[in-house]
């Protein structure tokens, strides 16, 4: 292959990365169990230092059995116009529950992230539960003009 087209990117800085979280409401949640993986899309909300996510449990799911499992967790959001402007942010960190009493009140939660989606499954089966991913590292990459 010797006319393969290129684009370049060049890392973002902490005012970008953070610009970039706070204006989305959706990203990919990553979990493993050594060679086992499993990623999901969820909705977030980012308050500066913490990526909250959203998730729908089931007690019988794999995104249950993955969540018990994963030590590091692994969290995307990018955006992409593929020929003039795209970038990612990667942040990985471990994942705790945030349970009661919390801030999270159902009020807030109905605030802060968009609607829960529900897949083939009684409402009533659904726990909606918040997890905050401590970041440990976080890498923002934005599409550049050479």
């Amino acid at each position: 292959m010797t006319d393969i087209r290129f684009a370049y990117s060049i890392g973002m800085t902490d005012d970008e990365v953070t610009a970039r979280l706070r204006g989305e409401a959706v990203g990919v949640l990553a979990l493993a169990d050594g060679g086992d993986s499993y990623a999901i899309p969820v909705a977030y909300h980012y308050d500066g230092e913490r990526i909250y996510v959203r998730l729908g449990l089931n007690p019988d799911s794999r995104k249950t059995e993955m969540l018990s499992k994963t030590h590091t967790a692994c969290f995307l959001v990018y955006g992409a116009d593929p020929l003039r402007d795209s970038w990612s942010i990667i942040a990985t960190g471990p994942l705790s529950e945030i349970g009661p009493p919390t801030e999270f009140d159902d009020a807030l939660v109905n605030a802060l992230f968009v609607p829960l989606r529900v897949f083939d499954e009684p409402i009533e089966n659904v726990d909606p539960t918040v997890f905050a991913l401590e970041i440990e590292s976080i890498t923002g990459r934005r599409s550049t003009e050479r």
